[in-house]
């Protein structure tokens, strides 16, 4: 037949793996997922009460202040504008009077309502940390023995321990 030969040009027609296409401005290989992520999670993030709830737990303290922080935890924020309170159980009655002053409190915070209700549920909080005492430095032994000789009259040993314990914080917390 009479047909010419064609030499097929490979060098541009099979896409490279490996590296930019020559001439081409695309690079191919990794790219930065950061934009891609973002935009996948939007809708899921802003379905789960968005930044505002982040915001909420990272700036709790400063909100409602630092008593109500101490028994309180916002654990989640619903659409209709319902923030989820874990409380202890000592406050919670105290909480529900103060609910309307709490939900300015942090609709003030952020400069729009945000908070429409509270929705209080008692149980352990999850940031509780151990009561912290005041550091006692240690007792000199001077200062030891002056106490048991204080003590030494006592009969009843509970009595005496209790006493001890608390000799120990006076004279070690006096600074």
């Amino acid at each position: 037949m009479g047909g010419t030969n064609r030499q097929r040009d490979t060098t541009n027609s099979a896409p490279s793996l490996t590296g930019p296409a020559p001439g081409s401005e695309r690079r191919q290989g990794f790219r930065a997922v950061g934009m891609a992520v973002s935009k996948l999670a939007a809708p899921i993030v802003a379905k789960r009460g968005g930044g505002i709830l982040v915001r909420l737990k990272a700036e709790w303290g400063a909100i409602i202040g630092p008593d109500w922080a101490a028994v309180t935890w916002p654990t989640a924020l619903g659409r209709d504008g319902a923030l989820k309170l874990r409380t202890a159980s000592g406050a919670a009655l105290e909480l529900q009077h103060r609910a309307p002053l709490l939900i300015e409190r942090i609709n003030l915070f952020f400069g729009r309502q945000v908070i429409t209700r509270l929705a209080l549920v008692q149980g352990p909080l999850p940031l509780a940390s151990p009561p912290t005492g005041p550091i006692l430095r240690p007792l000199g032994p001077g200062e030891v023995k002056a106490l048991h000789e204080r003590l030494s009259d006592i009969t009843d040993p509970e009595l005496r321990d209790a006493l001890a314990r608390l000799g120990r914080a006076v004279i070690g917390g006096d600074r």
